[in-house]
């Protein structure tokens, strides 16, 4: 059967030039459809097409592309349960957290196409009465967005809204894992735009390399793990490319000892869903537990049977909890992870096991008396594994979180505003949660400290990472000045 057309550059789809991909349904193991990768020549088409359809899109008036982007919103929300489930097929998140990403994904799109009109630069005051001082804020040029497979729609829209909005043109590479829920979102969504504005190549590595070494790509846009982010880093500084990184992250989650039972309760919850959303692949998953020991053995008790209660299986069916991993690569890191603690001595109070015949499915994970040098307290696991350690005092908790090489976000969870204030200044985290776990907003920054990556998504520093600074000093009168030669 013949490959059907999946890049999309200029305003023509065309079938990619390089490798086959296989696209697999991580829930029952099968290849849903093979596609071909862009080529080197393809990638080198749509820089071109990019540049050229730039000077337009940057000339347009802020209202115009919020209109335009507006008009996306409403055919990606138009259409929210079809691209919902190509989603759930392709990477195994439950159809009903897929559908809140969607909305998510609107959401983005309508806060950024009207927040790019407020303001375009501000005036200063000039050094004399006959000048005008303005600091204007322009678009950068062309962006490559090189998108992650957990959340393979919103992690592109953190991205593709602000750029857009603030007058850049954007060439997308989703991962090889789940590009098919993106066809479909330029199909019906992004392919309406101006010619070259917005544009998709598929691929591996390779395309995305491409990208970030292109002389004429002017800002790389990018969410996926520290290494990757780290050689993007050196290899953009040949041609000083604006970068913005999303990287990796190892979020702690704080259980202070005031905590009465009723909130603990409502702790335990949290931060299961904390761990195991996604099966535990989001970037600020809650990966350390640091519980106070005075109420550690209830916290875990509750914890355990919160865990046990997520209903595993189908992720299209109604009342699924928690979906398959991504691919079998995810789950064996996991494996790896939880194997590693067990060795140091840790015992597993729940899961530690893969659940059922087939599909990527790894049951929640609890651990307890875990050695300091584990994997699972070290590095990024991203897998449904929840480490939790006993603490002797808020201090120690602050001082645990803070030991890590990343610091993407922080969870706590305490009554006691003093703990909160101590808490919101002394963790080293993009983002602190305060009794409510992985809460994102349109209008907060989303980004982290350390290895976590540089540059924030989201809120009024998401849209100033695509514009360039640019002062300009007028004089009116155009007079000879008292401190020129000679002097």
């Amino acid at each position: 059967m013949a490959t059907r057309a999946t890049t999309y550059i200029g305003d023509d789809w065309l079938v990619g030039e390089g490798e086959e991909l296989s696209v697999e349904n991580p829930t029952t193991e099968a290849t849903i459809e093979v596609v071909r990768s862009a080529s080197t020549t393809q990638v080198d088409a749509a820089v071109r097409a990019a540049n050229a359809a730039f000077g337009g899109w940057r000339k347009l008036s802020t209202g115009d592309r919020a209109h335009v982007l507006q008009q996306a919103a409403n055919q990606l929300e138009t259409h929210t349960d079809e691209i919902a489930r190509i989603m759930t097929i392709e990477g195994g998140k439950p159809l009903l957290e897929n559908r809140d990403e969607i909305g998510w994904c609107v959401a983005c799109l309508r806060f950024y196409s009207e927040l790019a009109r407020t303001s375009e630069g501000t005036v200063i005051p000039p050094i004399e009465s006959t000048q005008l001082a303005l600091v204007l804020k322009e678009p950068i040029g062309v962006v490559g967005a090189i998108v992650p497979w957990n959340y393979p729609l919103l992690l592109l829209f953190w991205k593709l809204a602000p750029a857009l909005a603030a007058g850049n043109v954007v060439i997308v590479k989703p991962s090889e894992l789940t590009p098919l829920s993106t066809v479909r979102v330029f199909e019906l969504a992004l392919a309406h735009l101006p010619t070259g504005v917005a544009q998709l190549v598929i691929g591996a590595g390779t395309v995305g390399q491409s990208l970030v070494e292109h002389p004429d790509v002017h800002c790389i846009a990018f969410t996926g793990s520290t290494p990757t982010g780290q050689w993007i880093a050196r290899t953009a500084a040949d041609t000083m490319k604006r970068l913005n990184l999303e990287l990796g992250g190892k979020d702690a989650f704080i259980v202070c000892d005031d905590i009465t039972d009723e909130v603990l309760d409502t702790a335990a919850r949290g931060g299961v869903w904390a761990a195991y959303l996604n099966a535990g692949q989001v970037c600020t998953s809650a990966e350390r537990f640091y519980v106070h020991a005075s109420v550690y053995d209830d916290y875990v008790d509750r914890f355990v049977h919160h865990a046990n209660a997520i209903r595993i299986g189908d992720p299209l069916a109604d009342g699924t909890d928690l979906g398959p991993m991504v691919s079998a690569a995810q789950r064996e890191r996991t494996e790896r992870h939880v194997g590693d603690a067990r060795d140091r001595g840790a015992s597993v109070l729940t899961g530690g096991e893969r659940f059922g015949d087939r599909g990527w499915f790894y049951r929640p994970t609890v651990l307890v008396d875990i050695g300091d040098d584990a994997l699972v307290l070290d590095e990024e696991t991203f897998g449904p594994v929840a480490p939790i350690v006993r603490v002797g005092s808020l201090d120690e908790a602050i001082a645990r979180a803070n030991a890590s090489r990343y610091g993407l976000g922080a969870n706590v969870y305490t009554r006691r505003l003093d703990y909160a204030m101590q808490c919101l200044r002394e963790l080293r985290a993009g983002t602190v949660w305060i009794n409510d776990p992985l809460t994102d907003n349109d209008a907060g920054p989303f980004g982290g400290f350390k290895m976590s990556g540089q540059g924030r998504e989201l809120g009024a520093e998401g849209l100033e990472a695509f514009r360039e600074t640019k002062h300009v000093h007028l004089d009116w009168e155009a007079q000879p000045k008292d401190w020129w030669y000679p002097y």
